[in-house]
């Protein structure tokens, strides 16, 4: 079966993304017997045009979709990035017959919303790899899809998935023969890779456990190294790690910072790092295997919202993770998330003064935050009344603490203005 893959997310804040999932997707897809190929909007200087080129010569039977983002997760900026999605599955349809099917984390977030708001025919909710090639092989025979774990069908509930994930190793590894670089985003682009899946720490505003679950689930080491040594002979040779807790669990970063540096590949790396659990041979181990960045997101120097973003870390295990980055010479940026459940001018205070004593390279400030499904802070959301009783949140919802829409944003960009290393 003729399978055409398009990644729609044309968003570039921070940085330029590559899509990673639907990469997996296109090669589990491609080891199922099926033609496939990926095109990536990102890369493409007039959108319409390629899409339009592909599907004529190509000709496929089915239309896979991936969608990143909904939103920028901006409060004071707002972007709803689902509209030139649809935009892309309206031309889709004006050029082929093919079966659309939406897939990718925002989709999975609010899968009924996001289906009808996109009109395409079907989704798949969750990990790809197997559900979509599961439903390719059922629509190739014709048969019965209602098995099919995470299927979405317009004005039905999705089908339960499957209540155990897949280990890792039995999932594919991104084929850098699939990436496609832009031209003028080369420098920048650091390749997504990602270990592991999964993140036990349940933080009241995150939709991880949602996508991955809660249970950590690993990739053999070896079969990352390996996936590794394939890019660095593609010429790639920066990498960011993209799993949620890069340190967690503490032995299984270490072997595989040891069995990275053993490989001499010449990578350099970034990754997200839990500020708790952090010590000295980690951190060592990290820089001889050739990290140069990290991502310390912390969200908060009062211990009293610590808690109530149900944080599992203090403000000196913060502090002794920055100073050992430092030490070893790994690049630190921080993160601080503002306005929520019980933030107060002296916590907002001591956030500030906190971040600030740990002299970081760069620090971003996010005011209000995202509110997504299923998460404590949608629960606090709606005993506050914030959320009308039917809001799906596919549209944008912030929580931001009453009262502090008159002090916070001036506070903050006060703070802010003789403070270069600073970012919203």
């Amino acid at each position: 079966m003729k399978v055409l893959l398009i990644s729609a997310n044309t968003e570039t804040a921070n940085m330029v993304p590559l899509p990673l999932g639907l990469n997996c997707v296109a090669v589990a897809t491609r080891n199922a017997g099926h033609d496939v190929r990926l095109l990536d909007l990102m890369g493409s200087e007039s959108n319409k045009t390629a899409l339009r080129d592909e599907i004529e010569t190509f000709q496929p039977r089915v239309i896979g979709i991936s969608v990143r983002n909904i939103d920028n997760q901006n409060m004071a900026q707002t972007r709803f990035l689902l509209e030139p999605v649809r935009e892309t599955v309206a031309r889709c349809r004006s050029c082929s017959a093919a079966t659309i099917v939406i897939g990718g984390a925002g989709f999975s977030i609010f899968p009924e919303a996001t289906l009808e708001y996109l009109g395409a025919d079907l989704g798949i909710c969750g990990e790809g790899e197997a559900a979509f090639t599961a439903l390719l092989q059922a629509l190739q025979e014709g048969a019965d899809l209602s098995g099919i774990p995470g299927l979405c069908r317009p004005g039905k509930p999705v089908v339960q998935e499957s209540a155990v994930r897949r280990g890792l190793d039995e999932l594919p590894l991104p084929d850098p023969a699939l990436w496609s670089i832009p031209d003028e985003a080369s420098a920048d682009i650091w390749i997504p890779y990602q270990t592991r899946r999964g993140c036990p720490m349940r933080c009241s505003y995150c939709s991880t456990p949602t996508l991955e679950g809660t249970a950590i689930r690993k990739r053999s080491v070896e079969a990352v190294v390996a996936g590794i040594a394939r890019h660095v002979a593609a010429g790639f040779d920066r990498f960011y790690f993209v799993d949620n807790t890069f340190n967690l669990p503490p032995d299984y970063a270490k072997e595989l910072c040891d069995a990275l540096a053993g490989a001499a590949l010449g990578i350099r790396w970034r990754c997200i790092l839990y500020p708790g659990s952090v010590d000295e041979e980690v951190v060592r181990k990290m820089a001889q295997a050739g990290c140069v960045e990290v991502s310390l997101g912390f969200e908060s120097g009062c211990p009293e919202m610590l808690r109530t973003l149900n944080k599992h870390y203090d403000r000196e295990e913060v502090r002794f993770a920055a100073a050992l980055l430092k030490q070893y010479g790994i690049r630190r940026m921080g993160f601080l998330l503002l306005g929520g459940p019980g933030e107060t001018r002296e916590s907002v205070r001591q956030s500030l003064d906190f971040a600030e004593s740990l002299d970081l390279d760069l620090l971003k400030l996010s005011m209000g935050i995202r509110i997504y499904p299923g998460t404590a802070l949608e629960r606090a959301a709606r005993e506050e009344g914030m959320l009308e009783a039917g809001d799906d949140l596919l549209l944008p919802r912030f929580y931001f603490a009453r009262g502090a829409d008159e002090w916070l944003i001036p506070m903050v960009q006060e703070w802010m203005a003789s403070r270069p290393y600073c970012t919203t």
